[in-house]
Formats: C-alpha cells, sequence, structure tokens
C-alpha cells in the first residue's frame, strides 16, 4: 500500500499476519492498558533480518518512519473532512508515540506494555512499540503500518465522537469497521492504492486471526472472533462509514 505521488506502489500480501493482532485496545485515564493477541514473533531475538524479510523490500527504517508520518496525514485527512461534512470541528490526534521500553509511556499512570499499540485517551495519544512495529513492517510489509494507525485513530475518533459501550467487543469490532471505512474510501479516493490480489490477501489472513476460541465475547479486552473482525473490517471497507453504527 503506497500513498499516491510519493513513490511506486508495492503490495501488501502478507499484511495480515499481524494485522488485527496489532489492531489496538484503547486505553482511558485511570484504566491499565489491556492485552491483546501478539503476531507470532521470529524464533531469532531481536528485529527480523534481511533472510526473514518480505521479497519486496520493506526493509529501512527510514521508510517505516515515512510510512507513518503518511498513515497519520491521511488519517487526519480523512478525519477532517469526515468531520467538516457533518458540520463539526476536527482535532486531530495529539501525538503519536513511538517507544522501546516497558513503562516508558504512561497513560493515566498506567504503564503502557512492550509489543503493543494503543490509543491513550487520557493522554489524547497513540503509542506504538517502535522495535515490533518495525520487525512486523519488515516482516508483512508497508500496508500494516497503515491498519495499525487506522485501527488506532478510529477509537480517537470514538472518544471525540462520545461513543460508549458496555463491552470491549462492541468497541474493537466498530473500529476494525472504521478503519476498513478509512482504508477502502482511500483507495476510491486513490489517496491509497492497492495491487490486484490485496483484497484476497486482507480477507485470507483476516480468517486466521481473532480472540481465542475460548474467549467469553462479554470479557474485558475481547476484539472478536476471527470470523467477526473479517465481517467487519469489510464491512467498512465496502460500505464506508455508513455501515460502522456511528449514529
Amino acid at each position: 500500500m503506497t500513498r499516491v505521488g510519493r513513490r511506486p506502489r508495492r503490495s501488501v500480501a502478507g499484511l495480515v499476519v499481524a494485522l488485527v493482532a496489532a489492531a489496538g485496545c484503547m486505553v482511558g485515564g485511570g484504566a491499565g492498558p489491556e492485552g491483546q493477541r501478539q503476531p507470532e514473533q521470529p524464533e531469532r531475538s531481536g528485529s527480523p533480518g534481511a533472510e526473514q524479510t518480505r521479497a519486496d523490500g520493506t526493509t529501512s527504517v527510514e521508510e517505516f518512519q515515512q510510512d507513518v508520518r503518511d498513515a497519520q496525514s491521511i488519517a487526519e485527512r480523512y478525519w477532517a473532512e469526515r468531520f467538516r461534512a457533518s458540520g463539526q470541528q476536527f482535532r486531530p490526534v495529539r501525538r503519536i508515540i513511538p517507544y522501546q521500553r516497558d513503562g516508558e509511556v504512561t497513560c493515566g499512570g498506567q504503564e503502557i506494555p512492550r509489543n503493543n499499540a494503543v490509543y491513550c485517551s487520557a493522554g489524547d495519544f497513540i503509542a506504538y512499540d517502535v522495535r515490533w512495529s518495525v520487525g512486523a513492517f519488515r516482516q508483512v510489509g508497508d500496508a500494516f503500518v497503515f491498519y495499525l494507525l487506522g485501527h488506532e485513530y478510529a477509537h480517537a475518533i470514538q472518544v471525540r465522537l462520545g461513543i460508549r459501550y458496555s463491552f470491549t467487543i462492541q468497541q474493537e469490532l466498530q473500529a476494525d469497521c472504521m478503519a476498513g471505512a478509512y482504508l477502502g474510501d482511500s483507495v476510491r479516493t486513490e489517496a491509497l492504492r492497492l495491487d490486484d490480489g490485496d483484497l484476497a490477501e486482507f480477507r485470507d489472513g483476516l480468517l486466521a486471526v481473532g480472540d481465542d476460541p475460548d474467549q467469553p465475547w462479554f470479557a474485558e479486552g475481547a476484539h472478536g472472533t476471527a470470523e467477526q473482525r473479517t465481517e467487519a473490517f469489510f464491512r467498512g471497507y465496502e460500505q464506508s462509514l455508513a455501515a460502522c453504527d456511528l449514529g
């Protein structure tokens, strides 16, 4: 996935190995960071090397950082346009913070753990473990970054709209739908490009991830089954925000 006008496009095949696992939780003031299912890690310690990297050349930290900036820019433009169309004023997320260690970043007094990505409503920021994120980026491709930012930005929009749910799963599935709408609408307006077959890769990967079968749907931190998350994401991708129950 590539921001149009910046550089030649690349395939996003393989993205979904980590896509939903990294889809993040929303952390409110006073609430501890919620755990989330993590992507499978390479057997070697540290960041993946060239032999563990996708054939499309997705390797450099500089490229990762540029994709983060692009994903942030597109998300801000996307949501600013939607808010303006509804007569509301849009306020971008205050900061996007990379971190490397447990406790380096806190939210409402609670430490955010490694191998994670979250939206913190108390400080109005998105934080992500940079080593884990770069490792996933190298393994699965640049579209991972756009989904990651899209899902966490969706949590920020939920807060801005005053959306509250009784169960975590409702919040997370809506964020999946909103991330799908963000990606689908951005492709339709040609802000982003997909190669042929990429949607099939999204679908196949989404079917392979989700909460463990014995995870109660009503449990704190539940994100939804693979089928639920796939349906939510593609409902948003195909039908835009009208399908995401924003009210």
